[in-house]
């Protein structure tokens, strides 16, 4: 009888068991699918091309059976904040670009982070050979700080004139915005 009694709590148990893994994987299955936040692999907008970065670099030719490379990378890291008030952590970034000329050229960017992961908008232009210096989101605005020459100054001269540029995400691109946020 007492064998009787375990083996029937074994195969309640059992059921127990295979009814919890089955809801349990019904339940996994059903579940909606978020995309994680890269704004390394994001695709940004350079010129009105598309460059899509794989670890925070692209690499691709300069033009179809070119063997000069344009390198495209994202210089210092990713600063974080919301910046279309969803609530959700979205990210800037300075993005290096050498297309095998003689000017490395700087742009400012944003990644969006949606369901879907991290959506890169277009690049705003900061300057050939500047010196970078940081980027931060402070309440909801993109503020970038670099050095660049001052005016009729040659390109062999080092940049030394402190710029603060601000910019905004609004109706999906990134455009500059005045100081006080306009």
């Amino acid at each position: 009888m007492n064998k009787k009694r375990w083996a029937g709590a074994a195969a309640v148990l059992a059921v127990g068991i295979g009814a919890y893994v089955l809801f349990g994987m019904h339940r996994q299955a059903n579940a909606p699918t978020i995309a994680a936040f890269d704004p390394l692999g994001a695709t940004y907008t350079i010129d009105g091309q598309p460059v899509a970065l794989a670890n925070g670099r692209s690499q691709v030719p300069a033009a179809p059976g070119s063997a000069t490379q344009v390198t495209t990378v994202v210089f210092g890291q990713p600063a974080v904040g919301d910046l279309n008030g969803d609530g959700r952590a979205d990210a800037a970034v300075i993005l290096q670009q050498d297309s095998g000329g003689s000017g490395t050229f700087y742009y400012a960017a944003v990644a969006i982070n949606t369901a879907a992961g991290a959506r890169g908008s277009n690049a705003i232009l900061l300057g050939d050979r500047i010196a970078p210096q940081n980027i931060s989101i402070q309440n909801g605005r993109v503020v970038v700080n670099y050095a660049e020459r001052n005016p009729g100054e040659p390109m062999t001269t080092p940049p030394s004139l402190g710029v603060t540029k601000y910019l905004i995400y609004q109706n999906s691109a990134l455009v500059e915005a005045s100081s006080s946020g306009q």
